[in-house]
């Protein structure tokens, strides 16, 4: 993957930013939400329609992160409705990259808590901090920070998920799911199951270019120069934050039709690219440095240490790039690996065919809590 590869979001709708909102304040979508059946061959890829990516009603909120010398606005989005059947709870974390936002997950949220099943399901979407609406100060990203966030997150006192305990299931794009998966391998996050959608563990120069130490030096001067004032801004809005990149890349890796990559789509991409402290971030991920795991073999012990414990589903993306899609194949058949499907898209299945996600993702969550009631 290129420079600009690290584009992966979203529904068209844009949501404004968390400063918008306070704790008891709300926003909603009000259009109905549809479900549509979709079907698809290896050879075709499927042409989403607005229907595909209706959201349903959801309430943003916000919660006051504090790291090191620094508080950060941390976006979250509530998804529900109100039931007497039993809750669970589930959390959708966004793959991180360049335009990761909470919107990747959105309509399949919403199409999971609409439904009616004998458990109430409800889901909490947040962004990680650098990234989508949440802050974007000049930190140190490094997965160690994620992984801090997250736990933070899920555990914290006065976090938004207190109440939730540790019946927690986790869905997760990219590099999440691993992130959550070596939190869970030190005991800091309890799952009850985790659906790991178009895995990932190497950021987008690693999987490329490998990391020996002459590669590991450039990575750091391309990063350094990245976080520059002013100049690295100005390499950021020639490589990433312009509508030819980012038009460019979904078109090629994150989605899997161009059909499917919308005006909209890619405006509301830009406006992520273009916000305060944009670039710091991803040049982490860019280079490396939110690479959870070093290498295959770690990625697929992260997986086997859950066998018999806990359920995993691995959602393999057909159209993906070769690399990506040959980290994904790995699991097949993997130690600890409860399920394997392949579906239609790229690197971002769960927002370019959000009705096909939740398909597979409502069957997982049927065939380990559901049924047993």
């Amino acid at each position: 993957m290129a420079m600009a590869s690290l584009f992966i979001s979203s529904s068209p709708s844009f949501t404004p930013p968390p400063k918008t909102y306070t704790k008891y304040q709300t926003a909603y979508f009000l259009k109905p939400f549809s479900l549509k059946a979709a079907s698809t061959s290896v050879d075709q890829q499927p042409t989403i329609s607005l229907a595909d990516k209706q959201p349903s009603p959801f309430k943003a909120n916000s919660w006051q992160w504090k790291f090191q010398d620094k508080v950060l606005t941390i976006y979250y989005e509530e998804h529900g409705k109100e039931s007497p059947e039993p809750t669970k709870n589930i959390l959708m974390l966004p793959s991180i990259s360049d335009v990761s936002t909470v919107e990747e997950w959105r309509s399949v949220a919403g199409n999971i808590v609409q439904r009616a099943s004998k458990i109430n399901w409800r889901a909490v979407i947040v962004d990680w901090p650098g990234l989508g609406y949440s802050d974007r100060p000049k930190l140190d990203y490094n997965v160690d920070v994620m992984e801090k966030f997250l736990t933070d997150f899920i555990s914290a006192p006065d976090g938004p998920m207190k109440h939730f305990g540790n019946d927690l299931v986790i869905f997760g794009g990219g590099h999440a799911p691993t992130i959550t998966l070596c939190a869970a391998k030190k005991g800091l996050v309890k799952l009850a199951a985790i659906a790991a959608v178009a895995p990932t563990w190497a950021g987008p120069l690693p999987i490329v270019f490998g990391r020996d130490s002459t590669m590991e030096m450039r990575y750091g001067l391309l990063r350094d120069t990245l976080r520059t004032p002013g100049v690295g801004w100005m390499m950021y809005n020639m490589l990433v934050s312009n509508e030819k990149a980012i038009a460019s890349q979904y078109k090629s890796h994150v989605y899997a039709n161009p059909d499917n990559v919308t005006p909209d789509v890619v405006d509301s991409r830009i406006a992520l690219t273009k916000r305060k402290g944009a670039r710091y971030a991803p040049a982490s991920f860019l280079t490396g440095l939110l690479d959870p795991v070093k290498s295959q073999e770690e990625f697929l012990e992260l997986f086997a240490d859950l066998d018999g414990k806990v359920p995993v589903l691995v959602v393999s993306s057909k159209s993906s790039p070769k690399r990506s899609k040959a980290v994904m194949q790995a699991l097949k058949g993997a130690k600890g690996v409860s399920k394997f499907v392949e579906v239609p898209g790229a690197l971002l299945p769960q927002e370019e065919y959000p009705t096909m996600i939740a398909e597979e993702l409502y069957q997982f969550l049927q065939e380990n809590f559901e049924f047993n009631i």
